[in-house]
């Protein structure tokens, strides 16, 4: 049964710092952890964040989590069970890459980022164009510039999904707005078998519109915004347990036929196994077209 932890917490969470390893195989089976669930500002105003160094004056965010305790099964077993047009997730195993060393941006657009368009175009149904129009490497280690996000959250809304067309292709965007369009996150460890930090999903058939808040997404020269994501008993939680490097968490965003056609996701700290090493992941962001 869910337990809740009523304690708000701030929305920065510092991780532990977790870089060697064992010899014990990765934790597996169902879990119980804490997951951070969205709390609205208290003077009623928009909830906002600001990607980098707020103005002078200003928080980082103006909203808050509360930490909750929730059952996350494992899917490991169960992959065939869930696809991107029911569940808002999907999983692929056996992928190859060429790319090795994560470490130059530029590299990994020349090598990565067409390998990724390949995968979409062959396994993501209807999918004839894709667009990757960016990417963020994640490390579990507190002098990393992008940790894990531990924070149930969406990346995109109904309303950024359709800015980001705009500013992306803006020359087509009126024609393409009109067909169906999607925005999926293609995530993959890069530094071998998930140990800490993996990713849990809510299946989005268990999460209502009513569960999902936007959140004003500051950047230096515009303002996106993403979806923040309040607990309910009624979301059902799942990770992929002892996910390695050949295989691909693929997280539906946005989908233009679908209202339901959005993936809730969050890193969660898994105590379970002692000394594990610290989780690098990428996450490469498509617009898919058909």
């Amino acid at each position: 049964m869910t337990t809740q932890t009523e304690t708000q917490t701030q929305t920065q969470h510092t991780l532990p710092l977790t870089t060697s390893s064992s010899s014990a195989p990765a934790p597996s089976g169902p879990v119980t952890a804490t997951l951070n669930f969205y709390s609205p500002p208290t003077d009623g105003s928009k909830p906002f964040n600001y990607v980098e160094t707020p103005p002078p004056g200003e928080p980082k965010s103006n909203y808050s989590v509360i930490s909750i305790d929730v059952p996350i099964s494992d899917l490991r077993g169960h992959e065939a069970d869930f696809t991107l047009d029911h569940n808002a997730f999907a999983t692929l195993a056996n992928i190859p890459s060429q790319e090795t060393e994560w470490n130059d941006d530029a590299h990994i657009k020349s090598v990565y980022y067409p390998e990724v368009e390949k995968l979409v175009l062959d396994h993501v149904p209807g999918a004839k164009r894709v667009l990757l129009f960016d990417h963020t490497i994640r490390r579990a280690d507190p002098g990393a510039s992008r940790a894990p996000v531990t924070r149930a959250h969406i990346d995109q809304t109904p309303a950024s999904a359709a800015a980001r067309v705009r500013h992306h292709l803006p020359d087509e965007a009126d024609t393409l707005l009109q067909g169906r369009y999607r925005i999926i996150n293609i995530w993959r460890p890069i530094n071998g078998v998930v140990e800490s930090f993996p990713l849990a999903v809510a299946d989005s058939a268990t999460v209502r519109d009513e569960d999902l808040v936007g959140i004003e997404h500051r950047y230096p020269d515009r303002t996106g915004e993403t979806a923040g994501v309040k607990y309910s008993e009624r979301q059902k939680w799942w990770y992929w347990s002892g996910m390695g490097d050949e295989e691909r968490l693929l997280l539906l965003c946005f989908d233009s036929q679908r209202a339901e056609g959005r993936v809730p996701h969050s890193a969660f700290e898994d105590l379970r196994k002692e000394g594990a090493k610290g989780r690098e992941s990428i996450e490469v962001r498509a617009l898919v077209f058909e």
